[in-house]
């Protein structure tokens, strides 16, 4: 994938500040109405924080939207959400959908036993690696009730027989 000219000028602070692991490279880039920038790359989304920039790998982000300029990030296991006004988005929301999409190995609404629910994602870093399972239970049910939890964990083992991972 070409990145398009305006995503190709990442001023050298940026640059420097990513740190980029052999093998990683940039795909998309926007600056944001605050200055800094949003970088995705290969393996990850790099997104401003108060102390510089914060890296998300793609497996760890659970969703993400674009809205009204806005590029709005939430991070699995209740990790912190990331909202950030890109100036000039580029490509970077498609890239964002592209990358987020292509980690998910398997994702499944199941009801729970005792009534609610819990979405039951895997997701694969990208290049491979082991599958990465998250829950996430449905408004209202308490994800620390040890009960809930032996809950899922018999629907994730289900599901991993059903899907061989």
């Amino acid at each position: 994938m070409r990145l398009p000219r305006s995503n190709r000028a990442l001023p050298a602070d940026v640059r420097a500040a990513l740190d980029l692991p052999r093998g990683d490279r940039v795909l998309a880039a926007a600056g944001t109405r605050g200055g800094s920038h949003v970088v995705a790359t290969t393996r990850a989304l790099y997104v401003p924080t108060e102390d510089g920039l914060a890296r998300v790998p793609w497996e760890q982000v659970d969703q993400a939207s674009w809205k009204d300029g806005w590029l709005h990030v939430q991070e699995t296991l209740g990790g912190p959400e990331h909202h950030v006004r890109l100036s000039d988005p580029g490509s970077v929301p498609e890239t964002v959908r592209e990358r987020v999409t292509s980690t998910v190995a398997v994702s499944q609404h199941a009801q729970l036993p005792n009534g609610g629910g819990v979405r039951i994602a895997g997701r694969r870093p990208p290049g491979g690696g082991a599958v990465r399972w998250t829950f996430v239970f449905d408004p209202g049910l308490d994800p620390d009730d040890p009960g809930l939890r032996a809950q899922a964990e018999q629907v994730l083992e289900d599901l991993r027989r059903q899907t061989g991972l």
